[in-house]
């Protein structure tokens, strides 16, 4: 089973992928082979977004580590499948050579979508977790801290349970100060699994505020917000925030999880310079 985390405490970046649209991979497939040589372990493919339509994570995931040569780690939401669709997903990954999953709720459905759906949801996340380790998959969660609501302590315990149903690794949602980092980290770090630190590079100051003001679980502190508006260089005023939360990530955590908005991965050769 491979073990990201093996390895003499290496500290372990992922680029988190959403997969594409329709029924066609190879642009989005091209991108990520031109990744090859930069400075990264894995990546982490996300399953249906935003509770919108994208190609199979399980699918893409295969054909991501076919064409790159690099590990990726499977999402698995109990939003999309019930236990029997989930079961087969999580045997069906094993078979097809994907050995690490990320167990998650899902976002919830949007009762406003164009596409008429319901969630799924017959288990709950810290079952889907033992589900996944039962199958002889490296289980990962992830920590919704919720800044909005202050719900750090109260996802805190949520942790606890997780790893005791199977959890070997978490990873967070995405963290934009020191203050908050240190938080997460005091909250976890008795629980004695890596923690990974997720960072979403900004691209504008409206980028900014959206994820503030409409995405739940990202708080984007008000003097990043100002700063990104007097950028002369909003995306090289990103960036460069997104390298310093890298930086800070390496001497507090066991990793990072880093997730280009709008697939720009062309901005990851600048995050990851040593």
């Amino acid at each position: 089973m491979m073990n990201l985390f093996s390895k003499n405490n290496e500290f372990i970046i992922t680029i988190e992928v959403v997969p594409p649209e329709g029924n066609n991979p190879e642009e989005l497939l091209g991108k990520l082979s031109s990744l090859a040589n930069l400075s990264f372990h894995a990546f982490s493919v996300a399953s249906n977004p935003v509770a919108k339509p994208k190609m199979s994570a399980m699918v893409f995931t295969h054909l991501i580590q076919k064409a790159t040569q690099k590990p990726a780690i499977l999402h698995c939401t109990i939003r999309d499948h019930n236990r029997l669709g989930l079961q087969s997903e999580l045997w069906g990954a094993k078979a097809l050579g994907i050995d690490t999953v990320i167990a998650v709720t899902g976002d919830p459905s949007a009762s406003k979508s164009e596409m008429i759906t319901s969630t799924v949801g017959d288990l709950n996340v810290f079952e889907l977790i033992t589900m996944a380790r039962d199958s002889d998959l490296y289980t990962g969660c992830v920590l919704d801290f919720r800044p909005e609501v202050n719900g750090l302590e109260h996802e805190a315990k949520r942790l606890e349970k997780k790893v005791a149903s199977g959890c070997r690794f978490i990873v967070t949602q995405p963290v934009y100060d020191e203050k908050t980092a240190k938080k997460i980290h005091a909250a976890a770090g008795h629980l004695k699994v890596p923690v990974i630190m997720g960072i979403l590079p900004l691209l504008s100051y409206k980028h900014a505020v959206f994820l503030h003001d409409r995405v739940d679980g990202i708080a984007v502190p008000k003097p990043l917000r100002q700063q990104m508006e007097k950028a002369k260089d909003p995306v090289k005023e990103g960036v460069a925030q997104a390298r310093s939360m890298l930086e800070l990530a390496k001497k507090m955590y066991s990793g990072a999880c880093i997730m280009p908005p709008f697939d720009r991965f062309d901005i990851l050769k600048d995050i990851l310079i040593n």
